[in-house]
């Protein structure tokens, strides 16, 4: 198994996801230019809207999928991947035809690429020679360059039952499984990135879907990514998976200082040290989710990879200089470095009102504390002034401290009657 980054990747960075609006729809923004972002797909109303929008926005014939239709999540999900999906593609035949067109287009692009880049080499020397250019960057640019993944991110925990006329409905219609469900039924082949931790149930539900094993070029249409603390869970998840005969094909390593705006439990447990378990210990890991996959693979009667698949190893949170991200690169062997908070600036990558933006881009250190108001109980680092803090200190003004939870995402514990009920939720009296 070839080990070594690949230097003909476009970049060494991606955008990890950024709350439930920020990067819903950044693959449409970047993934022309190679750069991979994360969709959250936990909001299906949101998704539903942006569908509305982007098939207004490019002229296509859109159908509402209202609460009324039969599996309406997973339906809302599959379709706004496969609008994205649609978009990208055209965004990047489009992007690379003007490259051919364009020398001031090609110098624009060599500019956003890293400085190790062969493909940066490569461009640079069409530039250089200046004689019949056009005739031999468009075969280099077909053969070299490739979209960004549009990769779609589920929270395993937000997995709440979910009802019809009170009536509980089967597990698969469950939050995060209908949201498997609407990612593997699209055309998007990307990753599915899990996170905030195990749900065996939902793991299990992967087996499901054929586009998640390799086929007969040991290919895997659709891939899963783990955010993972450390090597230990990477260890026992990646196994779990590989039982049932699945493969992760990333392991995204997240600080355990900060990461999201989330300050971790791990009581300052440095990402030197994790990041060289990994480095160390990587073979160990590919090797012994090869094994088990491949006895999983064998009992279910279905193709089986000679050589273990690609995996890669990325990491992201609390990156704040060229310098680091270069380090981890380079000393730990990362595949790829997430960036998350620099890109909320960038109105060309992120969707953020100016408001916010302008907030962000004016902050100070002192505006910055650490919040507990999040129901999951994880506290985060946010930013004084936001509309969130405006709305809430209004509700504790009005003595209604807490929320209504209208869209019930978080509807994770049970009142007496049995029904879902957020942990911040209002408890109104009658």
């Amino acid at each position: 198994m070839k080990m070594t980054k690949n230097p003909n990747s476009l970049h060494s960075f991606h955008i990890p996801v950024m709350g439930l609006a920020y990067t819903i729809d950044s693959p449409i923004r970047v993934a022309h230019y190679g750069i991979s972002s994360v969709i959250s797909i936990a909001d299906d109303e949101l998704i539903e809207k942006m569908n509305a929008f982007y098939h207004q926005k490019f002229n296509l014939p859109y159908q509402e999928i209202s609460q009324k239709v039969s599996d309406y999540r997973a339906k809302r999900i599959t379709s706004y991947l496969n609008l994205v999906d649609k978009i990208v593609k055209e965004k990047f035949e489009n992007f690379k035809n003007e490259l051919v067109e364009s020398k001031e287009a090609v110098e624009n692009y060599i500019a956003m690429l890293p400085n190790k880049s062969e493909i940066k080499k490569g461009l640079q020397s069409f530039i250089d020679e200046g004689f019949h250019w056009k005739e031999n960057i468009k075969n280099y640019v077909e053969k070299h360059l490739s979209a960004g993944a549009i990769d779609v991110n589920i929270m395993t925990k937000l997995d709440k039952d979910n009802f019809d006329n009170n009536e509980q409905l089967p597990v698969i219609f469950n939050d995060a499984h209908a949201a498997l469900r609407g990612f593997a039924n699209s055309t998007v082949n990307s990753s599915l990135v899990l996170s905030a931790g195990m749900n065996p149930r939902l793991y299990s539900y992967f087996e499901n879907f054929d586009v998640f094993f390799p086929d007969e070029n040991n290919h895997l249409k659709k891939k899963i990514t783990l955010k993972v603390s450390d090597f230990r869970s990477a260890m026992i998840q990646g196994n779990f998976l590989a039982k049932k005969g699945l493969w992760v094909s990333e392991y995204r390593i997240e600080s355990g200082l900060n990461c999201g705006g989330h300050a971790f439990a791990t009581e300052g447990l440095l990402l030197g040290p994790i990041m060289e378990e990994f480095k160390q210990k990587k073979e160990q890991l590919v090797q012994s989710a090869h094994e088990l996959m491949v006895k999983a693979l064998e009992q279910k009667g279905k193709l089986v990879p000679e050589q273990p698949l690609d995996l890669k190893i990325t990491v992201q949170g609390g990156v704040g200089t060229s310098e680091e991200h270069a380090f981890l690169l380079d000393y730990y062997k990362a595949d790829s470095v997430g960036w998350g908070t620099p890109f909320l600036l960038v109105p060309e990558a992120t969707s953020v009102d100016q408001a916010t933006r302008k907030l962000l881009i004016n902050a100070k250190e002192e505006d910055l504390y650490l919040s507990h108001i999040s129901p999951l109980g994880v506290p985060f680092n946010t930013l004084r002034g936001t509309t969130n803090e405006i709305i809430k200190q209004k509700r504790i003004q009005e003595s209604r401290a807490g929320s209504s939870c209208p869209k019930k995402f978080l509807a994770l514990n049970k009142d007496a009657q049995g029904n879902g009920i957020c942990t911040a939720n209002i408890k109104m009296e009658n």
